[in-house]
């Protein structure tokens, strides 16, 4: 409506309300016209995904400019039909540029077209924004106009490896379309899978236009190989076409394993219901947005749009696409937006190109720090540029399922695989990235994991190169019989690969071919045996084939099934204990003198002991004591002490002590008599330093890696022998250095096991040992077979069937002689018998203790003396001749004990008691003291007439070696004088 309009039509109402509208009318009016700026797009019209992206841009510049209605500038597209040719994109961008005269382009709508217009946006200085061209080769322009609104397939390979990591598949084919978006992901797939030693086999490239019949040749081609893991990348087009026709000849069924990129997973609503069907069991990596509130609202509005069409990751990557340009736009609206239109000199010969005056916008560096410094929150995330192109940090891991697609994980970058986004996991090891998917559903239906490789029906044999021995015939024997030219081929390490290919989970064609010249000899050594697989002359080698660093270089090898390392082997000699001194060598020097220190502490005690208790044994010389007690001690020995003992302190040491004797000599008498009667086997050289020192001989095997080994370790090449068989390696010891044999022996711990089991107990095995890792299967680099043989490996090893065929090749080692072979002359020495002298240590303090707290105590009782009170004197008739009694009071006698007299045991007849005399007055009471009074006499027993000669008279008390005390007064009729005690 025009102001005019507005001025007639206000005439018919009230004057305020006509200034009201008009005032309305002048207020929604803009007040100054938005900038158009052009911009281009070049996309693949009347295809579904270029048609649904091209809405998507729409949606998004409607909305935002809806949302933003205050902008200065507004973009204005212009789009151009790229008639799905590269040629066809080249000529729609240079007309952009020339004639439109546009400020970016978005577009083109695949990695094909990208290239030029990349080159030209370069050159003009306009921004290419692609939102669907995902081939990291594009990288390799290094345009900074070129700006990549999406992820790159090489973000996606990482999870790929972890997946193939997380199941130990060895071997993949990767499945690609021929041209540049398929051969982009190719170098980081080979980079990600070289990590996690896993081997490329082969490259199957397919043409965008190759016709059934040609994919179904290439198809057939790879079912003719072992492996079983396919990666394909592809656009759905192509790739509906290829899983159609490899499930036509079926090759998704049981033991295949399918995974498909985010170029068929991103897009699989565009393949349609049969072609997921078809999908059944396929793993795909998917591109992941994060739900959010702006994706939400955008697919409830996409929905009402266009009904049932599915919103999928390139139309958001377009949405955000389109705003984030908008918003540069505005950020630069103050820039001059027009181009440079120099023409360039021509001559007139030279009419030009279209490339000749192509003009150069002046916003494009304006333009192009705006696109990269941009940030905000889109549909597909938050949108920000790094190195010119979004960041993947998650994928989605989906397993199809009845035309369904199932989410069994996620990839993040710098954790792994997970089964879910809730948790907040940090790092995982790879080894248990299993257990990080939810359970999954393999072609043919089944949750078996596939092995990942298989051997074809119509292979051929695996040509398995086995050594041509001359010797040690035990481990591998090549024979040819005479009229039929007929191989035979036995040995352990054949017995052991024949138990291993037997028990495989499938069945294994294989043929040994002996790895010799035409006339039946040797081709060379292990390691040529071992570079021939690497080759590929051969497809395995099987034998005693040591599992060495060098050689791991060319091949990989089954895990060892025999003993390791690698020894020196040296005579022994037979050195019995003989010689005058061979009764001190049971005992070590140290226990020689702990033994008779012993002795001599004993003898201490003894002493210490009798002295305190027997009165005789203090009246001896002091040289008699010592030699008493230290003849006691030593009769010990032989349990010869007869004479009992005083002390009941002594009689409990020497209980102790014997019985430490009795196991001491024991043990004495067994030791000697074992170095008297046992064969004592001892190696001539003790180490290996000794051989060198010496410079003897060192023999080695013929093809063995030994030789440099010998080298390195610093032997003289010149005395290195060789030898072929156990025999040529006795004789050789047999001769000796001296007549040009050898004094030693370097080999492997199970050649030497042979050797000495024939040998028996001749020879010995010296130090160091070294190490080495056994005999082990070789195969080519990143063969499937090796961690399937080395797992039965691992089952026949741990069982009996390892040792029923060790028996079988190697019993004679069981008959050997057990001869003891020791470098180190057996002793007995002071550490086995330390408990034993340290008890009778400590019983000995405690007996000591024990006699000091014992007489302590006697010395605070004392001497008890009671004395009788004296008779009454009496009526009677009785003594009274002479009017005087004697009272006797024996105050005290001790008794000492000697050897025996007169036939008796015991001191009764040499028995001395000593008696105080004490005189009493007659019956009239008069006291009479003489010198006798008080007199202390020492009277013989034969003086007193005793009614019991083997106990003391009435009122005295006897006890061996204790004091005598009187009870009562005993009258004596004569009592000697003390001068005539001497003569009695």
């Amino acid at each position: 409506m025009s102001l005019f309009h507005l001025l007639v039509v206000s005439r018919s109402l009230p004057l305020w309300l006509s200034f009201c509208l008009i005032f309305l009318v002048l207020l929604a009016r803009p007040q100054k016209e938005a900038l158009q700026v052009k911009v281009g797009i070049v996309l693949d019209t009347n295809v579904t995904l270029a048609d649904l992206s091209l809405q998507a841009i729409n949606m998004s510049l409607s909305e935002f400019y809806n949302t933003h209605n205050g902008f200065k500038t507004r973009i204005a597209l212009d789009i151009r039909d790229s008639k799905r040719t590269v040629v066809g994109a080249a000529a729609s961008a240079l007309y952009l540029i020339k004639k439109r005269e546009v400020v970016a382009i978005i577009g083109p709508g695949n990695s094909m077209q990208a290239p030029f217009l990349i080159n030209l946006g370069n050159q003009s200085q306009v921004p290419i924004i692609s939102f669907s061209a995902t081939s990291p080769l594009l990288d390799s322009l290094r345009s900074p106009y070129f700006i990549r609104a999406t992820h790159d397939d090489s973000s996606q390979v990482n999870a790929i490896s972890a997946i193939i990591e997380s199941f130990r598949w060895r071997e993949v084919v990767p499945i690609y379309v021929d041209n540049e978006f398929g051969e982009g992901i190719l170098p980081y797939l080979v980079d990600a899978f070289q990590e996690i030693n896993v081997r490329i086999r082969y490259r199957s490239a397919i043409s965008l236009h190759s016709s059934d019949d040609q994919i179904k040749k290439e198809l057939y081609k790879l079912m003719t190989m072992p492996t079983r893991v396919f990666i394909v990348h592809m656009l759905p087009d192509l790739g509906s076409r290829l899983i159609s026709i490899a499930k036509e000849i079926g090759m998704i069924s049981n033991g295949y394993v399918w995974i498909v990129t985010n170029g068929i997973a991103d897009l699989m609503s565009l393949m349609g219901e049969s072609g997921l069907e078809d999908m059944h069991g396929f793993l795909g990596v998917k591109t992941y947005f994060s739900r959010s509130k702006e994706l939400s609202y955008l697919e409830t509005r996409w929905r009402k749009r266009f009904g049932r069409e599915e919103l999928n990751n390139f139309e958001c990557w377009a949405y955000d696409a389109a705003t984030a340009l908008a918003m540069s736009i505005e950020e630069i609206s103050q820039v001059n937006m027009s181009f440079n239109k120099t023409k360039t000199n021509t001559s007139r010969e030279d009419l030009g190109t279209d490339l000749d005056d192509l003009h150069v916008a002046h916003s494009g560096p304006k333009l192009l720090q705006a696109l990269t410094t941009v940030s905000f929150k889109g549909v597909s995330g938050r949108f920000q540029l790094r190195n010119g192109k979004l960041e993947a940090k998650t994928f989605k891991i989906i397993n199809i399922e009845d035309s369904e697609e199932r989410t069994v994980g996620f990839w993040k970058s710098k954790v792994g695989l997970v089964k879910s986004l809730r948790v907040n996991q940090t790092g995982t090891k790879i080894a248990h990235s299993l257990h990080r998917l939810r359970p999954i559903i393999w072609p043919g239906d089944t949750t078996f994991v596939p092995k990942g490789w298989e051997l074809p029906t119509n292979a051929k044999k695996l040509r398995i190169a086995v050594p041509k021995k001359d010797g040690f015939k035990n481990f591998v024997e090549v024979t040819k019989d005479a009229h039929t030219n007929a191989l035979t081929i036995t040995g352990f390490c054949i017995d052991v690969f024949d138990t291993v290919m037997r028990q495989m989970p499938y069945a294994v064609p294989y043929e040994y071919i002996p790895f010799e010249t035409p006339d039946g000899k040797s081709r060379g050594s292990y390691d040529e045996m071992v570079y021939s697989v690497f080759l590929g002359e051969f497809d395995g080698a099987v034998g005693d084939t040591t599992i060495l660093a060098n050689r791991s270089i060319y091949v990989d090898f089954a895990l060892p099934y025999s003993e390791t390392g690698v020894v020196f082997v040296v005579p022994v000699k037979d050195e019995k204990q003989r010689g005058e001194w061979v009764f001190l060598k049971p005992l070590t020097k140290e226990l020689w003198f702990l033994t008779g220190a012993s002795f001599l502490y004993i003898g201490m005690m003894v002493w210490l002991f009798e002295y305190q208790a027997d009165k005789d044994f203090r009246d001896k010389k002091i040289i008699d004591q010592i030699s008493n007690v230290f003849y006691f001690s030593f009769s010990t020995l032989f349990f010869a002490h007869r004479k009992p003992s005083e002390s009941f302190f002594t009689r409990a040491l020497v209980v102790v002590w014997c019985f430490v004797l009795l196991i001491l000599t024991q043990s004495y008498t067994a030791t000697l008599t074992s170095m008297l009667t046992v064969q004592e086997l001892r190696p001539t050289v003790k180490h290996m330093d000794d051989l060198k020192k010496t410079g003897v001989n060192i023999g080695y095997q013929k093809g063995s890696f030994t030789f440099e080994r010998l080298k390195q370790m610093g032997f003289d090449a010149s005395r290195l022998k060789i030898y072929n068989s156990p025999q040529e390696m006795r004789d050789l010891f047999l001769n000796k250095s001296s007549n040009g044999g050898i004094d030693a022996a370097f080999d492997e711990v199970a050649y030497i096991k042979l050797f000495r089991a024939k040998y028996c107990s001749e020879y010995s095995i010296i130090e160091p040992s070294f190490k080495a890792d056994g005999f082990g299967f070789a195969f080519p680099l990143g063969s499937p077979l090796v961690s399937d043989i080395s797992r039965q490996i691992l089952n026949i090893t741990e069982g009996e069937t390892m040792k029923a065929l060790e028996n079988k090749w190697f019993i004679g080692e069981k008959h050997c002689l057990q001869s003891t072979i020791s470098d180190s002359l057996i002793q007995l020495d002071h550490h086995a018998f330390k408990a034993l002298f340290l008890i009778v240590f400590v019983v000995s303090l405690f007996l000591i203790l024990f006699m000091l707290a014992h007489r302590r105590y006697k010395e605070t009782q004392g001497n008890v003396i009671d004395e009788a009170p004296t008779n009454p004197p009496s009526d009677g008739h009785e003594g009274q001749t002479d009017g005087r009694r004697d009272s006797v009071n024996v105050a005290g006698a001790e008794v000492n004990e000697e050897d025996n007299v007169g036939g008796r045991d015991g001191a009764d007849n040499n028995e001395h008691y000593i008696l105080e005399v004490k005189e009493e007055g007659n019956g009239g009471g008069e006291d009479v003291a003489d010198d006798n009074v008080g007199n202390i006499v020492e009277v013989a027993p034969a003086l007193v007439q005793l009614q019991d000669p083997q106990s003391p008279p009435p009122g005295l008390t006897r006890r061996r070696g204790k004091n005598v005390v009187s009870r009562t007064n005993l009258p004596l009729p004569k009592v000697v004088p003390p001068s005539r005690m001497n003569s009695v």
